[in-house]
């Protein structure tokens, strides 16, 4: 065999492993894709309704009133069980508070803090700075006061979830009686929109459980939805900045586009 045939013999060995490769690989991800649409068809999960939320839209901002009453249903009925650990309680400017409102709100908690002079921890009111505080010292206890599962924490909750504040909201609002022949394990409750229909907690919310500050009625869908935009800030604080920052960006974009637009045609207006 000639050098010429034996080099062309690899290329074709090569060529067909490459094109075998692509094969293989085109049909696990083929499979991959039919086995994920066959899962979702199956129905283990009820689609939650889409909510008309006034921070989806490209130029959306947080209903404030609604995030101020939401955090005041994580404070009454939330934190108990649930941490949001990655705000501070500064933060709260970003949803309408004053320094002086912020101040209070973060003295209302105590803080360990230290050591001192002495070397010795020592109790403190909470300052802005501040995180807000955890309901349990640690996992291990956590776990320990709920049958063994700590209960998650709520900071980034809407961006844990697909749909996130679309399937907050519907697990809120989404506990029911079981129909009939489901059944239904100790200690479990039904929830529509919640994986496998049967979830551990038990409905956090009913109406009239807090009394809002500013009157608005405390139903069950009220708290649900006001809560739900509370931890939707707190997963995304910088959601309006960002928004700003690229409606910014496209009007410069455009705006240079056309500066091209125009310098192109001056350019080049002579040419025929």
């Amino acid at each position: 065999m000639t050098k010429t045939g034996t080099m062309r013999d690899i290329i074709q060995t090569a060529w067909h492993n490459v094109i075998d490769t692509r094969v293989a690989a085109l049909a696990i991800a083929s499979l991959v894709f039919l086995t994920g649409t066959h899962t979702w068809a199956a129905g283990d999960i009820t689609k939650p309704p889409k909510q008309n939320w006034s921070f989806d839209s490209m130029f959306g901002t947080f209903d404030r009133a609604s995030a101020q009453r939401g955090l005041q249903v994580y404070r009454e009925v939330c934190a108990g069980c649930h941490s949001i650990k990655q705000i501070h309680f500064r933060q709260l400017g970003g949803i309408g508070y004053q320094d002086a409102q912020i101040k209070a709100l973060a003295a209302e908690i105590e803080v360990t803090d230290g050591p001192n002079d002495e070397g010795d921890m020592f109790e403190r009111a909470g300052l802005p700075a501040d995180r807000f505080p955890l309901p349990y010292p640690n996992k291990k206890a956590a776990a320990a006061a709920n049958n063994g599962k700590a209960p998650p924490d709520l900071s980034l909750m809407t961006k844990a979830r697909k749909n996130g504040a679309n399937y907050l909201y519907a697990l809120l609002t989404g506990y029911n009686e079981p129909p009939d022949g489901f059944e239904l394990p100790d200690g479990g409750n039904y929830n529509t929109y919640y994986p496998g229909n049967v979830i551990a907690m038990a409905a956090p919310l009913e109406d009239d459980v807090v009394e809002y500050q500013d009157g608005t009625k405390a139903t069950t869908a009220q708290m649900a939805k006001d809560v739900t935009v509370f931890l939707s800030w707190t997963a995304e604080p910088e959601l309006e900045s960002r928004k700003a920052m690229g409606i910014k960006v496209l009007l410069f974009l455009i705006i240079f586009t056309g500066l091209l637009y125009a310098v192109k045609r001056k350019v080049w207006e002579d040419v025929h």
